[in-house]
């Protein structure tokens, strides 16, 4: 029963973060046609607060909604590798289920393949960077006497890495593969793919890497 309970938590969690990305996305490109800046700043203040509310939210049970951070988790012995592996699976599947009711939401086709291609090495490296300072930002933040501050502090670092990184800090697979379900401002088209999920899981080894250093005691799970 405890494993049903944190799935569903990632899966919805994990459904209402794509909601958020997508759909303030297609409402930036609506409300600011002519101002790509003006909609990349919609869309990271709505992606940020969001966290900080579903972190909270959803803290209690489970709250990682990132297969990098939930195969780091795994790594550092918080929860099991097979529990790990349902986790994941949740956060893919609430991950292209937020997509589609975005896409619905403002009355388009539930699911209309990205054309937007991504890549380049100043993006590539911008996943690594990105996904590098989200883990550690996550479990740096697990490690203070106040818990509740991992969704303040995860909430602001994307924010501003939607800023800071060339590739607007996607760092999450299950988020870059529901982006590719819809063909709007915060899409990404399949073929760019593999290539940011690579860079993305470099970004969580080096991560991994930096945490045993910096904190050699294994913290208990919660």
């Amino acid at each position: 029963m405890t494993l049903l309970r944190q799935a569903v938590a990632e899966l919805v969690g994990t459904a209402f973060l794509v909601t958020a990305v997508v759909g303030s996305g297609i409402a930036a490109q609506r409300l600011s046609p002519d101002d790509t800046g003006l909609q990349l700043l919609e869309n990271s203040i709505a992606t940020g607060a969001v966290l900080v509310a579903l972190i909270l939210a959803f803290q209690p049970v489970s709250a990682s909604f990132n297969p990098v951070v939930t195969a780091v988790e795994a790594a550092l012995g918080r929860v099991s590798v097979p529990t790990a592996g349902v986790l994941v699976v949740a956060q893919v599947v609430g991950g292209a289920v937020g997509a589609v009711v975005a896409n619905l939401m403002f009355e388009l086709d539930a699911v209309s393949v990205s054309t937007h291609d991504r890549g380049g090495s100043g993006q590539l490296l911008g996943e690594v960077v990105a996904t590098l300072g989200l883990v550690l930002v996550v479990f740096g933040s697990l490690r203070s006497a106040r818990v509740e501050t991992v969704a303040f502090a995860v909430g602001g670092y994307i924010a501003a890495a939607y800023w800071f990184t060339s590739s607007t800090s996607f760092a999450n697979p299950a988020v870059t593969l529901a982006r590719t379900l819809s063909d709007t401002f915060a899409g990404i088209a399949p073929s760019s793919v593999p290539l940011f999920v690579l860079m993305q899981l470099v970004g969580g080894v080096l991560a991994l890497a930096l945490l045993r250093l910096l904190h050699p005691q294994p913290q208990e799970a919660p």
